[in-house]
């Protein structure tokens, strides 16, 4: 049986897939990234492939050879780096809540300053400021209120010099339409119908470059499907490994 890797969001750490891994039957591998959930940051120049990399060192000491790699938001830039740097590793894609597509200068521009900030203050102020507000959906914010006071404790929680340097990392990932385009395994693409930092049209687009991909789409959510909507996405990744292992 193939195992699953999930990589987490920004600024969260592995544990947000707690209740996904609860409905889930496969093997599963949920590592925290560097500076998250209490392990080191990396010492190297920001980029999502240091992620990859490492990911790819956990994988060896777990004894595997090919995996399901997946990841929300930036742990699907982190996901793509993975097939990019380790493509014969992959069996199958998960790609939740993200996009393929690098930032725009503007956007890059933002990160280095709020990088900046954060490490400048020490401070997480940035993130509750203007990530947290993002993460998601207004039905879940409106009906949920549990939900969004764990994800806001989450995002306070998170070590200010990690999330700078995660920051960095995302401003200078590369366009990865070309990678999906390259690859011709089983994949899947979520998307939560209300997330407006990597809505449909971007899940769109990553399912136009890869090779007959299954999308999900699910409604009233934003983008953290597997924290709003887990049951669903673990019924997704549910099928993606049926047609990975047969």
């Amino acid at each position: 049986m193939t195992t699953l890797v999930l990589l987490h969001a920004f600024p969260l750490d592995a544990s947000m897939y707690g209740e996904v891994a609860d409905g889930f039957d496969s093997d599963l591998l949920i590592p925290h990234l560097p500076g998250f959930g209490g392990t080191s940051i990396s010492a190297s120049e920001p980029s999502m492939d240091v992620y990859a990399d490492r990911v790819a060192r956990e994988i060896d000491a777990a004894g595997l050879d090919r995996i399901v790699i997946g990841g929300t938001s930036m742990g699907g830039y982190a996901a793509m780096a993975f097939c990019r740097r380790h493509g014969s590793r992959v069996a199958g894609l998960a790609l939740i809540d993200t996009k393929a597509t690098a930032d725009p200068a503007a956007a890059a521009e933002g990160r280095r300053a709020m990088a900046q900030t954060m490490v400048d203050g020490q401070t997480t102020e940035p993130l509750l400021t203007n990530v947290f507000p993002k993460l998601l959906g207004a039905t879940t914010v409106r009906d949920q209120s549990d939900i969004a006071e764990l994800v806001r404790g989450w995002v306070a929680d998170a070590d200010p010099a990690a999330a700078a340097w995660a920051q960095r990392a995302m401003a200078v990932r590369p366009d990865s339409l070309g990678t999906l385009a390259g690859l011709n395994v089983p994949s899947l693409v979520v998307v939560g119908a209300e997330d407006v930092l990597s809505p449909p049209t971007d899940a769109a687009a990553m399912a136009s470059a890869l090779h007959g991909a299954v999308v999900v789409e699910i409604p009233g959510v934003g983008h953290l499907t597997p924290v709003e909507a887990p049951r669903h996405v673990a019924d997704a990744l549910t099928a993606l490994m049926v047609s990975v292992d047969g």
